[in-house]
């Protein structure tokens, strides 16, 4: 794992070492031109294999969202060949008179060759804890946008205080967070001016008309969710004949990581993930206090001034 100022660079191998990851956290403020290019270019060979057509938004649209993205690539180590990504965007709120960053989940994308292959367990939650972890085990809030029975179930399972979901509950925070992110950010999932938010559901209605367009699916082709709760769910609120989505709201802290441990992780994946969570935590939260508690090392402004005689 290495750190441009604080933000992320880790690669690593999975996949019995046929496969190489990277997570890049802001790529856009600290990586060359040329690998940004590399990059982005990966991603769109990517939805390309998908086989439905472009996808016009978010940071496939605009390469000045690298500065505010978490990107999760995975490439065949032996090829160098793309094989899904997740792009995750930072989104700038206020909550209770304070900023706040809300992590949108973003697109995930994998190539079909490669579905069964050992990839879900990163993109589904990996770089997710690894944020959390990276700050110190401080929650936060994540944001989700689906109209996919399957997508919104995990995210019930695998985040704290989510709405909408089966039983959760709406809350001060979660309007306020939802109403900021539809007002300032739905170009960041790629949700058109036209679409209309109802914040009593948290539905977007019409949702698939700012370049997310092809990924608008039929009731029949979503992916339902073992649990049928979350399918009655989604086929009691939402339109699909219109296009409509869930903006999900969550958050995540200590006890969704540990979910995500014992449940989502699978076992062969653990010794590799904890020790990757176990790194992220000593470089950004031990050892910034080790160094703080050494009064004769200089740090700078980060160190406390002494009283003045």
């Amino acid at each position: 794992m290495a750190s441009h100022g604080s933000h992320l660079s880790l690669e690593f191998t999975a996949g019995r070492g046929h496969l190489r990851v990277r997570v890049l956290e802001r790529p856009g403020l600290w990586l060359s031109t040329v690998e940004q290019d590399r990059i982005l270019g990966h991603m769109r060979n990517v939805v390309a294999s998908l086989g439905i057509g472009d996808l016009t938004y978010g940071i496939l649209s605009d390469r000045s969202r690298l500065d505010r993205a978490i990107v999760t690539l995975i490439e065949d180590n032996d090829s160098g060949a793309p094989v899904a990504f997740n792009a995750m965007q930072a989104l700038d709120c206020t909550l209770r008179g304070a900023p706040v960053e809300v992590i949108h989940l973003g697109l995930t994308a994998v190539d079909p060759k490669y579905r069964g292959r050992g990839v879900s367990w990163i993109l589904s939650g990996f770089t997710t804890f690894l944020l959390f972890v990276k700050n110190g085990l401080q929650p936060y809030w994540i944001s989700n946008v689906t109209q996919v029975p399957a997508v919104v179930g995990m995210m019930c399972e695998a985040t704290a205080n989510v709405f909408p979901c089966p039983n959760g509950r709406r809350t001060f925070d979660h309007v306020v967070l939802a109403r900021q992110i539809m007002s300032r950010h739905r170009d960041a999932f790629g949700v058109g001016d036209d679409a209309v938010f109802d914040s009593e559901r948290f539905v977007i209605l019409n949702s698939y008309t700012g370049g997310s367009d092809h990924l608008k699916k039929r009731w029949e082709d979503a992916p339902r969710h073992r649990d049928a709760s979350f399918n009655a769910m989604c086929e009691r609120e939402l339109d699909y004949g219109r296009g409509d989505d869930f903006l999900q709201l969550g958050q995540v802290n200590l006890l969704t990581l540990w979910r995500y441990v014992a449940h989502f992780l699978p076992r062969e994946a653990w010794s590799l993930a904890l020790s990757r969570y176990a790194f992220a935590l000593t470089e950004y939260a031990a050892l910034p206090v080790l160094q703080w508690l050494r009064p004769a090392h200089a740090m700078g402004d980060l160190r406390a001034r002494g009283k003045r005689s």
